[in-house]
């Protein structure tokens, strides 16, 4: 089934990833983005549209009449201004508006409930030295999620890597088991593009890892 789509944080790494294999399944894809000099991707199912996500007008009109959001917003590891999470609730009060209903979002493994899984190293040293504005704004952009009333799903992957994508990964695991702690953001694209028609994990939040 083609959908129509639109993908926030299109410039960053994953969204690129997003873009690329939604265009080969044959969805119409909108690409919102900051910088359009950022994404070197043309096709003819593909609309670039710039704007700022903490604008909600340029956040209404890109929303438009898409059938479904992906949403992959990033920001820097130093930043504090809750990027995500102020993004994440004009997407969802402008989806409210314009009646879209499903809304797929990246966040982290870790954030929530998923913090028992990941190894002791994560929760005592590098999350608390290094990420932990990034935990905090995906704490508080799932909130905004959770609350609302939209077919939404959650992704929480492991830690992201450039490598291929190939379509084997882990998903919905409860606790750390054998996995790798790493997914290429290929095969995260993969997986929400996957999510796209299908119930499985609708209104709940699902890890993926290697």
């Amino acid at each position: 089934m083609e959908n129509r789509m639109v993908i926030f944080g299109a410039t960053g790494a994953t969204g690129q990833e997003l873009i690329k294999q939604s265009l080969q399944k044959n969805h119409s894809v909108t690409a919102f983005v900051r910088n359009p000099e950022k994404l070197n991707i043309s096709d003819k199912n593909l609309k670039i549209v710039q704007g700022n996500i903490l604008n909600y007008s340029n956040v209404l009109d890109a929303i438009g009449s898409q059938d479904v959001v992906l949403c992959a917003l990033g920001a820097s590891p130093k930043d504090k201004s809750k990027l995500r999470t102020k993004g994440t609730a004009n997407i969802i009060k402008a989806m409210k508006e314009k009646g879209a209903k499903r809304l797929l979002c990246v966040s982290a493994l870790g954030v929530g409930d998923s913090k028992s899984i990941l190894p002791w190293y994560y929760t005592k040293l590098i999350i608390p030295l290094a990420l932990k504005n990034v935990y905090k704004d995906h704490e508080t952009q799932e909130v905004e999620i959770a609350k609302s009333s939209l077919g939404w799903t959650i992704i929480r992957p492991s830690v992201l890597t450039n490598d291929q994508q190939t379509g084997s990964y882990q998903h919905g695991f409860h606790t750390a088991g054998k996995l790798k702690m790493k997914i290429s953001r290929a095969d995260v694209a993969h997986f929400m593009i996957d999510l796209i028609n299908s119930n499985q994990y609708l209104q709940k939040k699902v890890c993926v890892s290697n």
